[in-house]
């Protein structure tokens, strides 16, 4: 087919139309985008031809996406094969066996974990489930109240044990989902210590009964301690690191105890997985956003990238892409050691709530940000009929409106008055909110990760500037072994506090 016959174009009703893309797949996530082009936010934008089918971007792609798929299920592109074959049917029947022992046998769930270990559990629990589901009595949740202690704050870290032991059945009806890979994560490392010592003041030694921990499945500290004490135990793969594990055990024990659909996840991902294997950029939405966001950050200024969902369900889901977004991308070093200091700042913000509160800045601040907007076609059920009746004329063009109409015409004002703007922004849409379209959209984002590594060349993979917090917190808390990064951060920092 002639280039000017699949040139990317706009339809009549202004929607961004690439050919044979995820408009294309009934059922899919779509993804509009014509905001980020220079014919609606002038030069702010990117120029349309970028994206023909002959222009080097679209070679680029081609080739970046040749490049993973040579490189996939290696090293730690493991995560790539999580919907799949025998890593998707191991860890769907492993993590059925122990759901199906503990089904019905606790009231209360609590995961420990921190980063990778928890954001992907909490935004599976908050996309998937109403902001009441802790709220709800027994016969209208489908599992137990789920919450995730992702901090070592002693004060909320009581509170949830306090509720737990003051709940129907106490700590006997409670069950604990360790989630670390090693064991020595330090966080995860205290609290497993202070609810090991707990279940076992109360329990005895029948606590192991209501541990559950996701470890290394062959070495390490947790796994040594699980062996030796007979824990039950869910494996972190090989190849898989916290930010690229949600669709593994670390994220579907917890989502399978609250009655989520695993297997809709991981097929929401599989089906993300075949578009995202497309050679074609206007076929591909992993390296269609990749390219659009990276473009904008490299060439047109726009370094801090804002998650806008317009539900609450997905806000969560914004934190997960942050922890994705930040610590995968911003690297001091490059691929040839080179120092160059990439990365984009994530931010995240909730429409219609930050309409009220961020819009401002958004729009008349520094013109220094990339917008992804999240739009949900149909909220079902969940939706309500603004009554009629009330009889004032100054806001009765509400009467008879649906809630979610006014909730997606604010997100349609937004982007509007982003475009007046010039701020480059584009829209994924979610036809519901359900366990496929939130597993393809996990999977959309690791996958564009990948690809923005690649277009930064950085490893996306490692994190070397957390790993220097956590072995000054070693330090300063007596491991031994760790006394020169004690006398390092004691050197830096001195003893002096200065006060006002």
């Amino acid at each position: 087919m002639p280039a000017s016959r699949t040139r990317p174009r706009l339809n009549p009703s202004g929607r961004f139309d690439p050919p044979g893309g995820m408009a294309d797949n009934p059922g899919m996530l779509t993804i509009d985008f014509a905001n980020c082009l220079s014919d609606r936010v002038g030069s702010h934008g990117l120029d349309p031809s970028a994206l023909d089918p002959s222009s080097e971007a679209a070679a680029s792609a081609a080739s970046l996406t040749r490049r993973l798929a040579a490189t996939r299920g290696k090293g730690w592109e493991r995560w790539r094969d999580l919907p799949h074959g025998d890593m998707r049917r191991d860890h769907l029947r492993d993590v059925a066996a122990i759901a199906a022992r503990c089904k019905g046998k606790f009231d209360n769930l609590v995961v420990l974990g921190i980063g990778g270990s928890a954001l992907g559990n909490i935004a599976l629990q908050a996309a998937l489930h109403p902001a009441t589901y802790n709220l709800l009595p027994d016969s209208l949740r489908p599992g137990p109240r789920v919450f995730v202690v992702d901090n070592v704050d002693p004060a909320h870290f009581k509170s949830v044990l306090a509720f737990c032991e003051a709940s129907p059945g106490g700590l006997q009806r409670t069950l604990f989902n360790v989630v670390s890979k090693s064991g020595e994560t330090a966080e995860t490392a205290a609290q497993f210590m202070v609810i090991r010592d707990l279940l076992k003041r109360r329990l005895g030694p029948n606590y192991k009964s209501n541990v559950v921990a996701v470890t290394d499945p062959k070495a390490g500290t947790m796994r040594k301690i699980c062996d030796a004490e007979g824990l039950d135990t869910l494996p972190v793969p090989e190849g898989v690191g916290g930010r690229f594990s949600v669709l593994s055990p670390v994220g579907l024990f917890s989502a399978a105890m609250a009655g989520i659909d695993i297997a809709a996840l991981l097929d929401g991902a599989a089906a993300m997985d075949s578009l995202c294997s497309k050679e074609q950029l206007l076929a591909n939405p992993a390296a269609l956003i990749a390219f659009l966001l990276v473009e904008l950050g490299t060439s047109k200024g726009k370094c801090n990238h804002v998650m806008m969902p317009y539900s609450n369900n997905l806000y969560l889901l914004a934190d997960w892409f942050r922890q994705l977004w930040a610590e995968s991308l911003g690297k001091e070093v490059d691929l040839r050691g080179d120092k160059v200091y990439a990365g984009f700042t994530p931010i995240k913000a909730l429409g219609t709530t930050d309409q009220h509160s961020q819009v401002q800045l958004y729009r008349e601040g520094p013109n220094d940000k990339a917008f992804c907007l999240l739009e949900v076609e149909s909220f079902g059920d969940h939706d309500l009929t603004i009554p009629t009746g009330l009889g004032v004329d100054a806001i009765k063009y509400l009467e008879g409106k649906s809630m979610a109409a006014l909730l997606n015409a604010e997100k349609r004002a937004t982007e509007y008055a982003l475009v007046e703007s010039q701020r480059p922004n584009f829209t994924i849409k979610w036809p519901r909110i359900d366990a496929h379209h939130v597993g393809q959209f996990i999977y959309l984002w690791e996958v564009v990760t990948a690809y923005a590594g690649l277009m930064l060349n950085i490893d996306a993979y490692n994190q070397p500037a957390v790993e220097t917090g956590k072995i000054a917190t070693f330090g300063l808390m007596g491991r031994a072994g760790y006394e020169k990064h004690k006398a390092a951060v004691e050197r830096t920092l001195g003893t002096t506090k200065w006060v006002v």
